[in-house]
């Protein structure tokens, strides 16, 4: 059973984003790491990079697969989790404070598309 924290909301390819004011913190779901497998790399963007709702901004690589992460939101991109370039197996051991990305939204009226907990557990289940 993945884990799926309550106060998170949650995109249907499985990123999760945490709102800090006008930020958006996102990371990759319980969920999508357990299916990944091992996570080997984390390919991100760089800060000041521009990232748009519904589009790839990176990627993780396991030992079984390669992922593309899609941003939940679009804007601007103020902070990348560096920690993950020499340890990315902090997404396995806990994807909720392994954070990949903070963006500073451009419109926080897309955060209205996300799924809530609940209705990611169902997503999920289906």
């Amino acid at each position: 059973m993945s884990k799926i924290v309550d106060e998170l909301l949650y995109s249907e390819s499985h990123e999760w984003v945490k709102v800090d004011g006008n930020v958006a913190i996102i990371g990759v779901s319980d969920f999508a790491q357990s299916e990944m497998g091992d996570i080997t790399y984390v390919d991100m963007p760089s800060e000041g990079d521009e990232v748009t709702k519904g589009e790839d901004f990176g990627a993780l690589e396991s030992v079984k697969a390669s992922s593309e992460l899609y941003s939940p939101v679009s804007g601007t991109v103020v902070a990348c989790n560096l920690d993950l370039e020499n340890a990315p197996e902090q997404i396995n051991q806990d994807p909720y404070m392994a954070w990949i990305i903070k963006v500073e939204m451009a419109d926080k009226g897309e955060l209205g598309s996300l799924l809530n907990a609940v209705a990611y557990k169902e997503f999920i289940e289906k």
